[in-house]
């Protein structure tokens, strides 16, 4: 009698767990809240798809998603693009969207650190909108309603709040909807927690993205940003000018190796060498990496930096007399 028992909770336990599984595949959700965004690239597997679906919390578990694909022969027939998933899509719903061939996108990438003016000469080189674009980037009272980061009175343009990612656009879009795209983007990436911690700080979110996007001209590892956010905050803490290399080459339009003492002159409220603190806004469109250095700087002893021209390695020092002495060791 006890074997029987033990064998029919064993088939309990094994009928159970199959039909749980195909609740999974076919009728489960992740819980996700809301409209999201997942951009699938030329090339990438079912298993780096799944890995992404459940990154976003668009599926509960990668292993239900790749069941379905093989069980519908589906497996190699996602097609690449950007695809919008909503709230509670089951498995073979995402799939019914990632599996069907779409309208050919444009693909186009814009860097960490580009300025609204290259981000329009590329969309421009790509066949879009980007005189429009280009328009629209300085007149942020199109969209200063729809989103509570642009409220600030003293953004004069959308530069630094337009997103460096790879996006793909329709051959039709607008001007006005390929920056909604990146405002979106923008207000995504700068979550809950690093909104909170900023107002925990007592800064405000330009001031964060302004400091970003000279870190993002200045410096390229995570480590070296956060510590040149120390430098630059602790700067602005006892009255000492940033002496941005970054804000210079805004202020010119070209990057040098080295500026000349009359370049540091030069009367703009964005030249740093001039005018102590930060200037009115932000430089150019800062990455993730470069915000979050803004956010979360490490406090070192180091109060210079420059970077060496033949590899881009930052030299740290902490006095003017080492300072200068790497300035003569890296020829600059």
């Amino acid at each position: 009698m006890k074997k029987i028992i033990i064998i029919i909770f064993v088939i309990a336990l094994v009928v159970g767990a199959v039909f749980y599984f195909r609740y999974q595949v076919y009728y489960g959700y992740s819980g996700y809240k809301g409209l999201g965004t997942i951009i699938i690239e030329k090339g990438e597997g079912s298993t780096e798809v799944a890995k992404k679906l459940k990154k976003e919390k668009f599926i509960s578990g990668e292993i239900y998603f790749l069941y379905y694909l093989w069980s519908e022969n589906l497996s190699g027939k996602i097609f690449p693009g950007e695809y919008k998933l909503s709230t509670g899509m089951t498995i073979h719903e995402i799939a019914a969207i990632i599996t069907k061939e779409k309208k050919t996108d444009i693909k186009i990438t814009f860097p960490e650190g580009w300025t609204s003016k290259q981000m329009a000469e590329r969309i421009t080189a790509n066949g879009l909108d980007g005189e429009g674009f280009s328009k629209l980037t300085k007149n942020p009272e199109v969209f200063r309603d729809n989103y509570d980061f642009l409220q600030d009175q003293k953004i004069k343009n959308f530069d630094g709040y337009l997103f460096p990612d790879t996006y793909f656009f329709a051959k039709d879009v607008t001007a006005e909807n390929i920056i909604k795209k990146m405002l979106d983007n923008f207000a995504q990436k700068l979550s809950a927690d690093l909104r909170q911690e900023i107002t925990k700080q007592g800064k405000d979110i330009n001031s964060i993205i302004t400091l970003a996007s000279i870190i993002e001209g200045e410096v390229r590892t995570d480590e070296d940003r956060k510590i040149v956010s120390g430098i630059f905050w602790n700067r602005i803490k006892v009255g000492q000018a940033l002496q941005s290399c970054a804000t210079l080459a805004y202020v010119l339009g070209e990057k040098k190796k080295q500026y000349s003492f009359d370049d540091t002159r030069i009367q703009s409220p964005y030249n740093t060498y001039l005018n102590k603190g930060l200037p009115p806004g932000p430089i150019s469109n800062p990455g993730l990496s470069a915000i979050k250095a803004a956010i979360y700087p490490t406090d070192s002893q180091y109060n210079y930096f420059l970077s060496d021209p033949e590899t881009g390695k930052t030299i740290f020092s902490k006095t003017i007399d080492e300072h200068n002495a790497n300035k003569v060791k890296y020829g600059l």
